[in-house]
């Protein structure tokens, strides 16, 4: 199904008509996330949940979910149930990315969602991703941005390239294996990460840019979302603590998002742990999502990296508008 057509179906529904809650949870390779809410024009969220349950931990190496991460995420699931069945959410859809492709015990893991909430996990095209991806991020914004717009997406897993319109949504789109858990278990072994290490993973970065079908030069505007780029927001901003609030929307000059980086990559980790805004989730594998996200600026034109805290997850829920 070509982009844009999957991009009509996901948006679905008649804005503005108010209708019963729905559920929508984004697995991913570090975290899973759960709203719920009215999936009307403005998304009105009754609940956003975060856990951090690692789901990808050894993932690349040993090429399936560990016991302990399908506890941590078998636990949060647990309570995602309980808040669905209180807000009496009863059109629930689980999308599930890169971790449960890439396992070979992902049997395992579909059969506890199932048992959890009564769904089949879905592990959804790259097409579809995409849109839903690009339909969270761009769908709120309020100031109309330079079109095409480039919307940055950093998982624990992979990273996806989205380029399209608002109006008209994704034209291209391609998904690198290359995410903040990956390439931090793959090269930053150190703490902090050696020289040589920082090279390595950089070079990594680099390769998989040079392959990758969407060109961030031609990027009007670019776009980030998910939690390394909201994190590196907070640490931007110079907040105290993370606020959803002040980094939504906010304009990054792309030199201080650099600098902000490289102060990151050379902290050990307990340093990283003293940061008020940055969730200790986060802390070990900051380092390779903040040099993927600098890698892609460093390609583009722009001269300010737009945050949105809207991302797939919002995509999932607007999906089910018509459902």
């Amino acid at each position: 199904m070509a982009l844009r057509a999957v991009r009509a179906a996901a948006r679905g529904g008649r804005p503005g008509v108010s209708r019963a809650p729905v559920a929508a949870i984004d697995c991913g390779t570090n975290t899973i996330k759960l709203l719920i809410g009215d999936p009307g024009e403005n998304l009105e969220a009754a609940v956003r949940e975060m856990r951090m349950v690692r789901l990808g931990q050894d993932l690349d190496r040993t090429g399936r979910i560990a016991d302990e991460a399908l506890a941590r995420a078998f636990a949060a699931l647990d309570e995602y149930a309980a808040l669905i069945r209180a807000h009496g959410a009863r059109r629930v859809r689980f999308v599930a990315t890169s971790a449960t492709r890439d396992a070979s015990n992902a049997e395992a893991f579909t059969a506890g969602v199932r048992e959890r909430l009564g769904v089949e996990p879905e592990v959804v095209s790259g097409a579809e991703e995409a849109a839903l991806a690009f339909d969270g991020a761009v769908r709120h914004l309020r100031e109309q941005p330079a079109e095409p717009v480039l919307v940055v997406d950093i998982g624990g897993g992979s990273t996806e390239l989205i380029l399209g319109g608002v109006r008209t949504g994704p034209a291209a789109a391609h998904s690198m294996d290359i995410g903040s858990v990956r390439l931090h278990e793959r090269h930053l072994r150190s703490d902090p990460p050696t020289p040589d290490e920082v090279a390595a993973c950089l070079a990594d970065i680099d390769a998989h840019l040079d392959a990758c079908p969407v060109d961030p030069s031609a990027a009007g505007t670019v776009v980030g979302v998910a939690g390394t780029v909201t994190t590196l927001a907070a640490g931007a901003l110079r907040l105290s603590a993370y606020d959803r609030e002040a980094t939504d929307q906010a304009a990054l000059p792309v030199e201080v998002v650099h600098a902000l980086v490289d102060r990151l990559v050379a902290m050990p980790v307990a340093d990283r742990l003293a940061l008020g805004y940055l969730h200790p989730g986060r802390a070990d594998v900051i380092d390779a999502g903040g040099l993927i996200l600098s890698r892609v600026l460093r390609r583009s034109p722009v001269a300010a990296l737009v945050v949105s805290e809207s991302d797939i997850l919002d995509g999932i829920a607007w999906s089910l508008a018509g459902a």
